[in-house]
């Protein structure tokens, strides 16, 4: 009998800790707001960083820009680093070109030696031949803000003891509208060991609408890659997506005949090359892809604050241990996958037989 009472008292004191940690989580999370987002966004893809080419004056402020957000939040430099920067040269179009990815870490109380990167493409297509700036604001400024964000709810729940066990870096590219260098770079010369590398969670375009879906729901994200080369880490993100934010997660684009081929047309993709686990968080083109009308003012706030929640709770959950409640649930989602596939494979068979 007391030994039933402990480990009733044990089962309560889990469900406790486990409700307590989700609604710790929530108060985090809650920090990322439309209204900072907008702010940021109003800056970064102002006509003051002149559309960010890689190697022009714009890039360089824009990386000062990141630089300074994380020196302001206390959010340490990434080891390696030139004061938050990995400089490099690159050659574009038989040029060289001097640029810079950025990165910031918060270090893991448990597991410091293992790392979640966090990536967006710091950089855009600068001024067209006319002379119209080409902001960017949703390629990709939202995923640069919503990186600062993100960074900045870690870095709060670190402050009052909630911080990642896992360390998470921060790493703002360059060079992606030029083919994907900037992480090709980083990949080749790691600030951090890819072995220890657990995912990389990449964010370009989460600001805007597809026009081309059969809806108007805006609560959509489409996630590519997240089940290539980790069943586990799709199962995590579903979860964390169940249990928090309700977005319809849309693997449209994450079918092997895709004939856009996003998966290869982002920078998680140079991490996918090293068998590192990603996940690509991507609304879609619209009509001002790649255009000087990719402005501020177009994006969706609302729609931009729950995708970067989705992804705080998901690096949230890849940074921590899970709780026995959230590797039960993944034990039950990977029996029902097995009994879907067992029932697709037996409904075939009988195909077959008649």
């Amino acid at each position: 009998m007391f030994i039933r009472k402990i480990f009733l008292l044990i089962f309560f004191l889990s469900k406790f800790s486990f409700s307590q940690e989700i609604t710790e989580i929530s108060d985090y999370a809650n920090t990322i707001t439309s209204k900072e987002l907008l702010e940021n966004l109003y800056v970064y893809s102002s006509d003051y960083f002149q559309g960010r080419e890689t190697g022009t004056i714009g890039q360089k402020r824009a990386a000062n820009f990141l630089r300074d957000f994380y020196i302001s939040s206390g959010i340490l430099s990434a080891r390696g680093t030139n004061n938050y920067f990995q400089p490099m040269i690159l050659n574009i179009a038989g040029k060289r070109v001097e640029t810079e990815n950025v990165a910031a870490i918060i270090q893991g109380s448990k597991y410091p030696e293992e790392y979640i990167i966090l990536s967006a493409h710091l950089d855009h297509i600068g001024i067209d031949e006319n002379g119209n700036i080409n902001n960017g604001a949703d390629d990709d400024g939202s995923g640069n803000v919503a990186l600062l964000e993100i960074a900045e709810a870690f870095m709060k729940a670190k402050n009052e003891g909630s911080g990642p066990k896992r360390s998470l870096v921060f790493l703002h590219v360059t060079g992606e509208e030029k083919g994907l260098l900037g992480s090709k770079y980083y990949t080749e010369n790691p600030l951090y060991p890819l072995k220890n590398t657990v995912a990389n969670l990449n964010i370009d375009m989460i600001g805007r609408i597809n026009p081309k879906r059969n809806t108007d729901d805006p609560n959509y994200i489409y996630l590519i890659g997240s089940d290539k080369l980790s069943k586990e880490l799709h199962d995590i993100s579903e979860l964390a997506n169940e249990r928090h934010v309700q977005l319809e997660l849309d693997y449209t684009y994450n079918d092997d005949n895709d004939p856009n081929r996003f998966y290869y047309r982002s920078d998680h993709y140079n991490f996918a090359k090293k068998n590192i686990p990603v996940i690509f968080y991507f609304n879609g083109t619209h009509e001002d892809y790649h255009k000087p009308t990719d402005t501020a003012d177009k994006i969706n706030y609302s729609i931009l604050e729950k995708r970067t929640k989705l992804i705080f709770y998901t690096a949230r959950e890849l940074a921590m241990e899970l709780y026995p409640e959230v590797k039960d649930d993944l034990s039950k989602k990977r029996d029902s996958d097995r009994a879907e596939a067992l029932l697709i494979a037996e409904r075939k068979r009988r195909e077959l037989d008649a």
